[in-house]
């Protein structure tokens, strides 16, 4: 019975022994993890107090570049403001974050036109657009370097009539007499021995006569047109 209960108190101590021993080893653990911790704290510690340091240092010589201009009293009503004004804040954020949404749906489609921009340009540069503006610029140059204001404002009394004498002169008929005056004076040749016999036989060319009865009618009409001269 002794040899019994012996054993029944050696048993028990060994599973207080046992109970004892998992509970040093993790409290050795947790000394162990709260040691490293305390050291990973150090180290931080360590290499954030200079840079806490220099952060101080330029705060410091910030404000002292505006001392003269901002006071504590300042600092102090902004943050009161942005603190009434936080609702506002928070609408205009949620804004910006719906305007980034925009942008972000949008933007294959500006790219698209980008690259459509970008070949209508080339294409254009190819066929010269951009060569013949520059020179355009020259030409408008030389205009304006070649006119006075009086000029100009003379232009402007007499612009409808000048447009009136352009469109008649873009009419059909008169642009098809001046393109085969133009192309007879270009390919046939005056003989150098004419004769007046031959200029009257040429008189009795319909045609010639035709022409004779137009250009005596422009001279008729120029002549009616100008400012008569005073009489010597």
């Amino acid at each position: 019975m002794t040899t019994v209960n012996a054993e029944a108190t050696i048993a028990e101590l060994n599973e207080k022994l046992d109970r004892l021993t998992v509970q040093v080893e993790y409290l050795t653990e947790q000394a162990i993890e709260s040691k490293r911790r305390r050291q990973g704290w150090d180290e931080l510690l360590a290499d954030v107090t200079p840079l806490a340091g220099d952060m101080y240092g330029l705060a410091v010589r910030q404000l002292a570049e505006v001392d003269q201009y901002v006071s504590i009293q300042d600092v102090g009503h902004l943050i009161k403001r942005l603190a009434r004004n936080t609702g506002n804040l928070e609408k205009m954020l949620d804004q910006l974050e719906s305007l980034m949404d925009i942008f972000v749906e949008i933007q294959p489609i500006t790219g698209d036109v980008s690259l459509k921009l970008m070949n209508a340009l080339d294409e254009y540069e190819r066929k010269g657009y951009f060569e013949f503006a520059r020179s355009s610029l020259g030409v408008v140059d030389n205009v304006v370097t070649s006119f006075s204001k009086e000029d100009v404002n003379a232009l402007g009394d007499n612009v409808v009539l000048i447009l009136q004498a352009v469109r008649e002169m873009t009419q059909p008929q008169v642009m098809t007499m001046l393109r085969n005056t133009a192309s007879n004076v270009r390919e046939q040749e005056v003989p150098e021995d004419i004769s007046l016999f031959g200029l009257l036989k040429q008189m009795r060319d319909p045609a010639v006569k035709r022409g004779l009865a137009r250009a005596l009618g422009a001279l008729q009409s120029v002549a009616g047109d100008l400012p008569e001269q005073p009489e010597q």
